[in-house]
């Protein structure tokens, strides 16, 4: 079975190609919604973020308080590392226990990592890396428009992600996804026929 990396910046259309993907009937795992889970009690990352970062930085219900958390990991640097530490290893675990467990038959996988290149920690695990690819401009529009974030908030955001010239020298493939549906859904359609041979 193959493995394809999914990647792309915030706002690039990751979510829509690997759902497009998914109604292919390709397996898909996104280590976003591994992250989500675990962030959710119960959950050992979560005793660990408030050792760690203290108890307020979990909300009521005990799952992580993502909006103080994101402002605290944009505030401080290290905060950043410490919170990847806690996760990552997590996070790359699940992803290969899911991938275990597909049919051996199954051509291909879609392995969404929003993180794909800053992390390296995937490069083990994935056959080929798929891109999707848009102008910032467009990011910061989509963003926006989706979670209501600032102008500042979205640049700091794609400030901490691979740069977009890097992100598109590393990918195998890259899906410019600057037009219609219909297009993205067409350029998918041929690189499920690509990835099946």
């Amino acid at each position: 079975m193959r493995v394809i990396g999914l990647t792309g910046g915030i706002g690039s259309g990751k979510s829509t190609v690997a759902r497009l993907f998914a109604e292919q009937g390709v397996p898909v795992i996104d280590t976003d919604e591994i992250a989500h889970a675990l962030s959710t009690p119960p959950s050992p990352a979560l005793a660990q973020i408030a050792q760690t970062f203290g108890p307020e930085f979990l909300s009521e219900d005990g799952s992580l308080d993502r909006v103080r958390m994101r402002q605290h990991v944009y505030a401080e640097p290290t905060a950043k590392k410490k919170l990847e530490a806690i996760f990552h290893p997590r996070i790359k675990d699940t992803a290969i226990q899911m991938l275990d467990a597909l049919p051996e038959q199954t051509p291909y996988a879609i392995l969404a990592v929003p993180l794909l290149f800053e992390t390296g920690n995937y490069n083990q695990i994935i056959d080929r890396s798929l891109i999707v690819d848009c102008s910032i401009e467009l990011q910061i529009a989509r963003v926006q428009a989706r979670n209501g974030l600032s102008q500042h908030e979205i640049e700091a955001i794609i400030a901490s992600q691979c740069p977009r010239k890097a992100r598109i020298e590393l990918a195998d493939d890259i899906i410019l996804n600057e037009t219609t549906l219909a297009h993205l859904q067409s350029t998918v359609s041929a690189l499920h026929q690509r990835y099946q041979d």
